[in-house]
């Protein structure tokens, strides 16, 4: 009797939690079970039309979540694992993927997942900072090369230092995943150099360093939730925003903003995480299972979002988008200011050298 009073009470503490974790932008819905020690959650919450749910004979349910629309590049490798993991469990494992901010916003996701009341979710590094510092070196703008360079790190020591440092949160990182250099859009005009972009205001993330740097640019950076982007848009809150083509032409950004500027300013990974309880709870098979789906997505994901990028281009200049090549070189010079408030924006300058001897 005892023992069922008990987990009465747990129930009704847990369900207390997610509520009080909703999502503060008033996305999508989070009511999600606790995480049992199997790794598998009846599936509770309110499904939407996008709800994406894996093989009704899986015993494992995974819920993943993601802010993006469901034709984006997330979603289409979180459907790419989804195939995997339930052929290498030989059907007891699967994803249920919630895209469209259905869990949450991204800080909203993290923390749930790090409290193990969500399994999973995919995500931008944007809110990372705020619960691991050492994840905001990769803001810097002009870090990377090129993708090769930013994949030759995030696969090796300095990305799974990076990884390992979640574990703190509650959270296992499992990979980076691609989102892509960042571009800026705008419906006002042509940003050809940075003094184009001076008495702008440009939406970013919430994230310090963009902020600086479009700052430096002469920009006024406006952070802002992805969820309140349309409105604001539209309504001349901010004159554009900035993000990876792939969210671009997917989200159709570009039916508001008209002129897309290829800077290349930032290299934008996303991360695919697991509430730490969850994976600790999988057996060693299932656990293999998990590794490899996950590892062979994130090939295909990448591979997908550079071959989704170029038709993306292609798709909004059909629709009369200015899509405009820049000089980059002049670009990293103006960035390069940034470079100089390491200190002040508390950035790990061992790891910041690091990255860039290794080019």
């Amino acid at each position: 009797m005892k023992n069922k009073i008990l987990a009465a009470l747990l129930t009704i503490t847990l369900a207390g939690v997610m509520t009080g974790c909703g999502n503060s932008s008033g996305g999508g819905n989070t009511d999600t079970s606790a995480a049992q020690a199997s790794g598998s959650t009846a599936d509770s919450g309110t499904k939407s039309e996008d709800t994406m749910l894996g093989a009704d004979s899986a015993t494992v349910r995974l819920k993943v979540g993601t802010t993006t629309a469901p034709e984006g590049h997330y979603v289409k490798g979180l459907q790419e694992m989804q195939k995997l993991l339930e052929e290498y469990s030989s059907g007891e494992m699967t994803l249920d993927i919630y895209p469209n901010s259905q869990l949450g916003n991204e800080r909203d996701m993290m923390e749930n997942v790090g409290m193990g009341v969500q399994e999973m979710c995919l995500i931008s590094t944007g809110p990372i900072p705020n619960f691991v510092s050492d994840f905001a070196v990769l803001d810097l703008p002009y870090l990377f090369e090129d993708e090769e360079h930013a994949y030759e790190v995030l696969d090796g020591e300095v990305g799974t230092s990076l990884l390992q440092q979640l574990d703190s949160q509650g959270i296992k990182g499992v990979g980076f995943w691609e989102n892509g250099f960042r571009e800026v859009t705008n419906d006002k005009k042509e940003i050809k150099t940075p003094d184009d972009l001076k008495g702008m205001k440009i939406r970013t993330m919430e994230n310090s360093v963009h902020m600086e740097t479009y700052q430096s640019l002469g920009a006024t950076a406006t952070p802002m939730a992805w969820s309140e982007i349309f409105t604001a848009l539209q309504q001349g809150t901010v004159d554009g925003q900035e993000n990876p083509i792939a969210i671009i032409e997917s989200a159709k950004v570009y039916e508001v903003q008209k002129y897309v500027s290829m800077i290349d300013i930032f290299y934008s990974p996303c991360v695919l995480m697991i509430a730490q309880s969850t994976y600790d709870g999988f057996t060693d098979e299932q656990k293999e299972a998990f590794d490899k789906a996950a590892e062979e997505a994130k090939d295909y994901q990448r591979d997908y979002s550079s071959n989704y990028n170029k038709e993306a281009i292609e798709n909004m200049k059909d629709a009369g988008v200015t899509v405009t090549e820049v000089d980059k070189e002049v670009w990293k010079d103006a960035a390069n200011a940034v470079y100089d408030r390491l200190d002040s924006l508390k950035l790990n300058k061992e790891l910041v050298e690091k990255i860039q001897s290794s080019n």
